[in-house]
């Protein structure tokens, strides 16, 4: 399996990236994003385009491929709708219109949030745009398109996130994840286990298209 990746230097992409590196059905993995990954591998070739919304000039790499997995992803903590929208929808329609074009054959895999609405009409913003995007992409003719709704997510093997203080946050949840695991089975998960499931889900399918936080733990 041919693998593309999108967002590989963020905390999640960095699970779903050493899982694939880790696969043996994983022949090549394509990472795109606006920075490296800092990973070397002989399976891993990296592409750093600054310009995300102008695919043109790689279209040519992102051939043959069998799926996407989009880890990309930004904090709406202290942005306007505009701008979260900008990064949040905008971005990914350009990447899966053009993924679509190029690997129609392809199963896409988009990581969402919990609580993630649907209806786009509900008060939260984040939420709002996030469904707005989901919706948009299960409406794409790819092979198949699964949204993947984690809750809390402890990174593991020395995953670190972007953000200084949700490290520290991590830092004294991950002790306690036996506890929160047990007490909150369907709401916390780990990188390991989403690159794990996004890996099956893109090789076996899944009879849920939107997998919340219990089916990513339960793969």
């Amino acid at each position: 399996m041919k693998v593309i990746l999108f967002g590989a230097s963020g905390m999640v992409g960095q699970g779903v990236l050493r899982e694939c590196l880790a696969d043996p059905d994983v022949e090549r993995v394509l990472s795109v994003g606006r920075s490296a990954s800092g990973q070397q591998d002989p399976k891993l070739r990296e592409i750093v385009h600054p310009n995300l919304l102008e695919l043109k000039s790689i279209e040519p790499d992102l051939t043959g491929h069998d799926a996407c997995f989009y880890c990309l992803g930004i904090s709406s903590a202290g942005m306007s709708e505009d701008r979260y929208t900008s990064i949040t929808y905008d971005l990914t329609m350009v990447v899966a219109g053009t993924l679509l074009r190029l690997n129609r054959d392809m199963t896409f895999i988009y990581v969402s949030g919990m609580g993630t609405d649907s209806t786009e009409r509900g008060r939260s913003m984040w939420a709002r745009v996030k469904g707005r995007t989901e919706n948009a992409l299960l409406m794409h003719p790819f092979k198949a398109v699964y949204m993947f709704r984690p809750g809390a997510i402890i990174p593991m093997h020395g995953i670190k996130s972007k953000t200084g203080w949700y490290n520290l946050m991590y830092a004294a949840m991950t002790p306690l994840y036996p506890v929160l695991k047990q007490f909150f089975p369907g709401a916390v998960t780990t990188t390991e286990q989403v690159g794990r499931a996004m890996l099956h889900v893109a090789k076996q399918g899944y009879p849920k298209r939107i997998l919340q936080s219990a089916d990513i733990s339960g793969i």
